[in-house]
């Protein structure tokens, strides 16, 4: 009489448990990073109104000098946020500092600035600041 097998040998499911267990040890840190991205995708997005303001006057205005605070532009400073904590405008250069809280993952010293660059009396691109510590070199955004 043949004996029919009732189920899993002990070597097939450690060998389950085994691979479980190393696509778990990847793809945890990966999904970790994820989560950073898309909750600093809420300090990025303060930036929008800011941007768009700083354009606007620089139109009209035609010196980045005339548009280098919330008064001369009219508009108030972004309200903190669960992940937003403030961002701040340069002084004659019209670069936006975002700061982040501490929360998710994301260090609080995690900054992200933004500077226009400028050709007339119009704003040509944004680009990302790239020193240790912001945002491109911690891999939050792309410049």
């Amino acid at each position: 009489m043949k004996r029919v097998q009732q189920g899993f040998t002990l070597i097939e499911l450690m060998i389950v448990v085994a691979i479980i267990g190393i696509l778990a040890a990847v793809a945890l840190p990966a999904y970790q990073g994820y989560i950073k991205r898309a909750a600093y995708s809420e300090v990025i997005a303060q930036a929008n109104p800011i941007k768009t303001a700083i354009s606007t006057c620089l139109q009209t205005q035609g010196d980045i000098a005339s548009c280098d605070s919330y008064a001369e532009l009219g508009i108030t400073s972004p309200a903190a946020t669960t992940v937003f904590a403030s961002a701040t405008i340069a002084t004659t250069t019209g670069a936006i500092t975002m700061t982040p809280k501490a929360v998710k993952g994301i260090a609080a010293t995690e900054i992200c600035i933004l500077t226009p660059t400028i050709s007339g009396a119009a704003i040509t691109a944004w680009t990302y600041g790239t020193t240790a510590g912001e945002c491109v070199a911690v891999g939050y955004v792309k410049n």
